[in-house]
C-alpha cells in the first residue's frame, strides 16, 4: 500500500525493463543520430558521433582482455571521453568503478585494491599519481585520458601557443604521459567497430561507486544494471521531462550517484544533450547558457545560491530562465534560494534525497506547486518507505528496484545495512507526518548524546545561523567521560566580531533544552567540505580533537 500515490500526478508504478543500461544508448543514437548528445566547453559531439566512439572504445577495451565481470576504474573529469569510457566498460560486460580524480595516492590505491580493476582509465593530469597507487594491485594497463583532445578545434589550436594563458590552461587540463602507459584516443581509433557484444542481463553488476554507508568506512557499493535503468525510468516520470528537447547541465560530477544518474545515464534516455563541465565554474556555467541554454540543472545548495551571485553580478539574470527545472539534492536547501532561484528563472527548484544505495534518488518533492521547500518530499515511483521508530520519528527504510545489490565482497556489512526483504536501513533520522512528506532530522551517526537524551546537530546548527555575527556553522559531539559534550565550529561573518559561548548559550537557550546547549565554541576561517560542498562533520570532530 502506497497511500502518497494520491498527492502526486505520475504513475504510483513505472515500467522498467529487464534490459542493460547501455540499450538506452543504443536507442538514442537510432531515434536521435543528428541530435547533440555531449557539449563539452563548445565542442560538439552527436549521438551518432557518441555512439561510434562508444563502439570503438569497447573494441580497444576488449582488445586489452576486458570481458564480463572484469572491473575498469575509471578517474577523469567530466567530458566527453567520459561518457565514452562508461558506455564502453558496461556494453562489455565488464563494470565500471567509478573514482574521484582529485584523490591522494593512498585513497586510489585503496580503492584500486578493493575493486580489483585491472584497467585504469586515468585522466592524463593525474596518470603519475594512479600509476603509483596501481603499484601491487591488480592493474595492469593504465590507460591516459587527455581530456585537451575533447575540446573544439579552436581550443586546441590555442592551447599549443607559446603564451601564459596556454601554458596554464595545459597545466590545468594535461600533462605528459607517463611511459609505460597507454593513449586512449589512439586506442580507440586504431581499433575496428565491436561488431557483437557479450550477452548482459539486468541483475548483473554495472557500476562500483564507493561510500561511507553509514559506518563512514569507504567500500564499493554495488549497482546493477536493473538498478540504474529503474532510477532512469522513475526520475524520467518524476520530472515529466519531454525526450528528445532536453538540455541537461552535467555540473556534479559523473563520479558521484548524483551526477552520474542525472547527468551521466539519464539525459540518453529521454534524448537529452548533456552539456558537461569538468568541474563548476560559475563563470564557465554562464558562458555555457549563451552558447547552448538549459533546461534541466541537477545540483546541490551551494551550486543555486553561486549562480544566483554570479547572474547578479554579471547582469545576466536572464539567462537562466531556459532553466525549466532545478533539482537539489545531497543537502539541505534554504527556502530563501528557493525563491531567489524560482524569482530568477521563473521555473521551479525542488528538493529531494537518497543515497549511494539507493542509485541515488528515493524521494523527491513533486515537480508543481505541491512541492515543500524543507522537506524531502514523498516517495518515487515503485518505492516503499517506512520509519523504524514511534509516532513517525525514526530511521528511515526504503525499498526499491533502486535499492543496490550490496558492498563488493563484505557480507557483514551489507546485512548490516540490507535486510533480507529488501529493505535499505538509511541512517538517516526523519519524521514521516500523517499526510506522508518526509523530512529530515539528522544522521543516526551523528547524533549526540548527552545525559541520556538525544541532540541532533543540524537543529543546532539551524539555531546558531541565526545570530548575526555567524556565517557557518558545525555541531559535533565530543567526548566527556561516558557522555558527550555539544561542541560548535563557527565561521564569523565578515565585519563582525567572534561571538563567545556565553553569548552563543544565551541565543540557544530561548529555543533548544539546556542538555543541546554549546559547551564548547572554535572559531575555524573555513569549514571542511566535500566535492559536493557538504560540510563534513566527522572531519570538524577529527580537528577539534586534534
Amino acid at each position: 500500500m502506497k497511500p502518497w500515490v494520491d498527492l502526486y500526478d505520475v504513475p504510483g508504478e513505472v515500467e522498467i525493463p529487464d534490459e542493460p543500461v547501455f540499450a538506452a544508448m543504443d536507442r538514442a543514437v537510432e531515434r536521435w543520430p543528428e541530435r547533440v548528445a555531449v557539449d563539452f566547453l563548445g565542442a560538439a559531439t552527436t549521438y551518432a558521433e557518441l555512439g561510434e566512439r562508444i563502439a570503438r572504445g569497447a573494441a580497444a577495451l576488449r582488445e586489452l582482455g576486458v570481458g564480463p565481470g572484469d572491473r575498469v576504474s575509471i578517474a577523469v573529469p567530466n567530458s566527453t571521453s567520459h561518457v565514452v569510457a562508461f558506455y564502453a566498460v558496461v556494453s562489455l560486460g565488464a563494470i565500471a568503478v567509478e573514482h574521484n580524480p582529485t584523490y591522494t595516492e593512498a585513497e586510489l590505491h585503496h580503492q584500486l585494491t578493493v575493486s580489483g580493476s585491472t584497467v585504469v582509465m586515468a585522466w592524463q593530469h593525474i596518470a603519475e599519481r594512479v600509476v603509483a597507487a596501481a603499484r601491487g594491485t591488480d592493474v595492469r594497463e593504465v590507460v591516459c585520458v587527455d581530456i585537451a583532445k575533447d575540446l573544439p578545434l579552436r581550443s586546441r589550436l590555442a592551447l599549443k601557443l607559446p603564451l601564459p594563458p596556454a601554458r596554464r590552461m595545459r597545466a590545468k587540463l594535461t600533462a605528459p604521459r607517463p611511459a609505460g602507459t597507454l593513449d586512449w584516443h589512439d586506442l580507440a581509433e586504431s581499433a575496428g567497430r565491436i561488431s557483437e557484444r557479450p550477452a548482459v542481463a539486468a541483475t548483473d553488476p554495472a557500476l562500483f561507486l564507493y561510500t561511507g554507508g553509514t559506518t563512514g568506512t569507504p567500500k564499493a557499493a554495488i549497482l546493477t544494471h536493473r538498478n540504474l535503468v529503474a532510477n532512469v525510468r522513475q526520475g524520467a516520470a518524476w520530472a515529466s521531462f519531454t525526450e528528445g528537447t532536453e538540455t541537461v547541465y552535467g555540473a556534479l560530477p559523473f563520479f558521484h550517484a548524483f551526477g552520474l544518474t542525472f547527468c551521466l545515464t539519464l539525459p540518453a534516455h529521454i534524448g537529452a544533450t548533456v552539456v558537461a563541465f569538468p568541474q563548476f565554474d560559475t563563470a564557465m556555467v554562464m558562458d555555457a547558457l549563451k552558447r547552448r541554454p538549459a533546461t534541466f540543472l541537477p545540483g546541490v545548495a551551494p551550486m543555486f545560491s553561486r549562480l544566483l551571485d554570479q547572474a547578479d553580478a554579471d547582469g545576466a539574470t536572464d539567462r537562466l530562465r531556459s532553466i525549466r527545472l532545478g533539482f537539489a539534492g545531497a543537502m539541505p536547501i534554504s527556502t530563501e534560494v528557493v525563491d531567489r532561484w524560482e524569482a530568477a528563472t521563473g521555473g521551479l527548484l525542488i528538493e529531494g534525497y537518497g543515497m549511494t544505495e539507493c542509485s541515488p534518488i528515493a524521494l523527491g518533492n513533486p515537480v508543481s506547486s505541491l512541492r515543500r521547500p524543507g522537506t524531502l518530499g514523498l516517495p518515487f515511483p515503485n518505492t516503499e518507505i517506512k520509519v523504524d521508530g514511534e509516532d513517525g520519528h525514526g530511521e528511515l527504510l526504503i525499498r526499491g528496484p533502486q535499492v543496490f545489490a550490496g558492498y563488493w565482497q563484505l557480507p557483514e556489512e551489507t546485512a548490516a545495512q540490507l535486510q533480507p526483504d529488501g529493505w535499505l536501513r538509511t541512517g538517516d533520522i526523519v519524521d514521516l507526518g500523517e499526510d506522508h512528506w518526509v523530512t529530515l532530522a539528522d544522521r543516526i551517526k551523528e547524533l549526540i548524546l548527552v545525559g541520556g537524551f538525544n541532540v541532533y546537530p543540524s537543529q543546532v546548527e539551524d539555531v546558531l545561523r541565526g545570530m548575526s555575527a555567524i556565517e557557518d556553522v558545525a555541531v559535533v559531539g565530543l567526548p566527556n567521560g561516558s557522555d558527550e559534550l555539544v561542541a560548535a565550529a563557527v565561521v564569523v561573518r565578515e565585519g563582525h566580531t567572534p561571538p563567545d559561548l556565553d553569548a552563543v548559550r544565551a541565543h540557544a537557550e530561548q529555543t533548544l533544552p539546556r542538555y543541546a546547549l554549546p559547551r564548547h565554541i572554535v572559531v575555524v576561517e573555513e569549514l571542511p567540505r566535500s566535492q559536493l560542498g557538504k560540510v563534513m562533520r566527522r572531519l570538524v570532530r577529527d580537528e577539534l580533537l586534534g
